[in-house]
């Protein structure tokens, strides 16, 4: 039996397949050749691909800051239809400082970019190792690498997502089961016109939150150099080959604000390195 990278036909599920990303990553794969079944909001939000893709595209509606519902339509899909390779791709962004947003703003990026994807995987597991492999995209982004101001729950999300993602790669990649995470930089998708911007406090004018903030609402989409169609062949790419990668850093401004980052923590490391080594038993 042909490995999941080899495959000749694999059902992939996408989530927030309706926009943005997600939608050119389902055209993508159905182009390919492959099924998708592809989460959204709304029912007939992809009908014009499903009139051309016919079966090979079902839709699912699902919400996925309804975390109980995401457990169940998760389990009963796999369960009816094994998912040979699954996207967490839907996310969102509530800009401002951490103590402008409501509780229910930092919740909401929580559920949607932390806990559903974590479910979601979760949910994949038992079923891909025992299919004999999978394979388990997590859309991050650069930053879940970098942090700016006025990102802080954005920010938690991601690297959550990061930490668990790494971590459950290393449990399940014996079973060719292998998770990848991809993080670009500015695409343009439209992800900058659906932000969210929280309640302005008067302390933050003229501060770094109050100049991130205005960057963002000014920007222009030409500012996003990230092509979305080349991002989906790329991820789609990575699903074909035996030993995918665990990071995929996409887009030059991703590649050098994340090489910047690591190199900063690295010398801040090093200079630490006689305080680290004085607090053991014997210094």
């Amino acid at each position: 039996m042909p490995g999941i990278a080899d495959k000749a036909v694999r059902h992939w599920l996408i989530t927030g397949g309706s926009g943005g990303l997600g939608r050119r990553l389902v055209e993508h794969v159905l182009q390919q050749g492959d099924r998708v079944t592809a989460t959204v909001r709304r029912a007939g939000a992809l009908s014009d691909l499903t009139e051309e893709y016919g079966g090979r595209l079902s839709e699912q509606v699902l919400d996925l800051a309804r975390l109980d519902d995401v457990d169940e339509v998760i389990h009963r899909l796999v369960a009816t239809d094994p998912v040979d390779v699954a996207v967490n791709n839907a996310g969102f962004a509530v800009v401002g400082a951490a103590e402008e947003m409501t509780v229910e703003q930092i919740r909401g990026q929580l559920d949607v970019m932390l806990m559903a994807p974590l479910l979601i995987t979760r949910a994949l597991l038992a079923p891909m190792r025992e299919q004999g492999g999978g394979r388990i995209i997590q859309i991050s982004s650069m930053g879940g690498q970098v942090a700016i101001p006025t990102h802080s729950s954005y920010h938690a999300a991601k690297w959550g997502l990061e930490g668990f993602s790494e971590s459950v790669n290393q449990e399940v990649s014996g079973f060719d089961v292998h998770v990848t995470l991809v993080e670009p930089g500015g695409t343009r998708t439209g992800f900058k016109d659906n932000l969210t911007f929280a309640s302005e406090l008067a302390a933050y004018r003229g501060t770094p939150v109050d100049q991130v903030r205005r960057q963002l609402q000014d920007a222009d989409a030409s500012a996003m150099t990230g092509d979305p169609d080349k991002i989906a062949a790329v991820v789609f790419q990575t699903t074909r080959q035996t030993h995918p990668p665990l990071r995929l850093t996409l887009g030059d401004d991703s590649y050098d604000a994340v090489h910047a980052a690591l190199t900063g923590r690295l010398v801040a490391l090093e200079n630490q390195r006689a305080v680290a080594e004085s607090v053991g038993f014997g210094r």
